[in-house]
């Protein structure tokens, strides 16, 4: 395993550590309001996540995306551990947008209007199995 990310994987690694690090950062200030819009989302897909305190599962989500963002951000983080933190992160993303009624077109996995924002995901999915492959190919 590399300690230093390679050159090609630095463009990818900071676009998406940057975005999702903003998006922690933004959910770690989350209000009441914010964290039971976030967590009845989770949770109407990931019902075991329904026992949870919305305030504190957004703060844990805020966490694990200040996580995953810096593991990408930072260099010395082997790309296969940063890939393999962004695969899983982006996987649970996806299941969001396939299992969410109204998400898709009927009968379809192309994104209704309203899923349009939630099936980018797919590009962070991509990323983060490029960096695994990258590396146990490369």
């Amino acid at each position: 395993m590399r300690l230093i990310a390679r050159l090609h994987q630095l463009p990818p690694r900071l676009a998406t550590g940057a975005y999702i690090l903003n998006s922690g950062l933004g959910k770690a200030r989350a209000d009441a309001e914010t964290a039971a819009s976030v967590h009845g989302m989770a949770a109407n897909v990931y019902p075991f996540l329904g026992k949870q305190d919305p305030v504190a599962f957004t703060r844990l989500l805020a966490k694990g995306e200040i996580a995953v963002g810096a593991a990408l951000l930072v260099p010395f983080v082997p790309s296969l551990v940063a890939g393999a933190a962004l695969t899983g992160f982006a996987a649970g993303l996806l299941g969001l947008y396939l299992k969410t009624p109204g998400l898709r077109q009927e009968g379809s996995l192309r994104p209704s209007q309203a899923g349009i924002g939630i099936a980018k995901d797919v590009w962070l999915l991509g990323i983060g199995l490029g960096l695994v492959l990258d590396e146990l190919c490369g």
